[in-house]
C-alpha cells in the first residue's frame, strides 16, 4: 500500500476517524493517497481541499472530464500509474462514453492527442507536457500560446492549477510508494462535501 506506516479506517481514532469519515467512499474504502497521509492528517486535510478546489470547485470553467485528461497526461509522464489509472476511469466516469474514453488513452499512448482532441486541448497539453518537464524555461509566450489557442486567463489558471496539482499528487505516490491495492478506481468527491460518489 505504502513504503511507511499508514492508519487504516478501521484503526483510526478521534480526528482521524472524522476526516476520514469526511474523505472515504463506498464500504468505508479510504483511498490509499490519502491514507499515505494518516500520521499527518493535517497535510491530508490540506491535499484534499487543494484536490476539491483545483478538480471539482463549482465555479471551474473547464470541462471535468478534460481536467481529468490534463491529470492523465501529467500522470503519464511522470510515469505514475496509480494517478492515472485513478483519473483515467473519473475521465471515463466524467465522459460517460467507455468507447470515447478508450480512444482517448489510446491516442495518448500513441502519442497523437490530436487524434481526439481538439487545437485548444492539444495546446493545453503541450503547456502541462513543458511545465511538467522543464518548469524552469516557462516564459510568458507559454501563456500567450494558450490564449492564441482560445483559452481566456482564468481557464489558463484552471489548467496551470490542474498540472502543478497532478505533479504534487504524483510526487507524493511517488515518493511513499503508493499502490491502487484495495482502492476503488475513479471515484470524486461531490459537490457539497467531502463524500464520494
Amino acid at each position: 500500500m505504502t513504503w511507511i506506516r499508514t492508519i487504516g479506517y478501521e484503526e483510526a481514532k478521534g480526528p482521524l476517524v472524522k476526516l476520514y469519515d469526511r474523505v472515504k467512499g463506498p464500504g468505508d474504502n479510504v483511498d490509499n493517497i490519502m491514507l499515505a497521509h494518516s500520521l499527518r492528517p493535517h497535510t491530508m486535510r490540506g491535499h484534499m481541499e487543494l484536490y476539491k478546489n483545483v478538480l471539482h470547485h463549482g465555479h471551474n470553467k473547464l470541462p471535468k472530464w478534460f481536467m481529468e485528461a490534463l491529470g492523465v497526461h501529467v500522470s503519464r509522464l511522470n510515469g505514475c500509474g496509480y494517478c492515472e489509472d485513478h483519473h483515467f476511469e473519473g475521465m471515463r466516469r466524467q465522459l460517460g462514453d467507455n468507447a470515447h474514453a478508450a480512444a482517448i488513452r489510446i491516442a495518448f499512448d500513441c502519442e497523437q492527442p490530436a487524434s481526439m482532441l481538439d487545437a485548444a486541448q492539444c495546446a493545453a497539453l503541450e503547456y502541462a507536457t513543458r511545465l511538467t518537464r522543464a518548469p524552469a524555461e516557462m516564459t510568458e509566450a507559454d501563456a500567450d500560446a494558450l490564449r492564441e489557442a482560445g483559452w481566456d486567463d482564468g481557464e489558463i489558471l484552471e489548467i496551470n492549477q490542474v498540472v502543478a496539482y497532478f505533479n504534487y499528487a504524483n510526487r507524493t505516490v511517488q515518493g511513499l510508494g503508493v499502490s491502487t491495492d484495495g482502492d476503488v478506481l475513479g471515484l470524486s468527491p461531490d459537490g457539497a462535501g467531502w463524500q464520494h460518489r
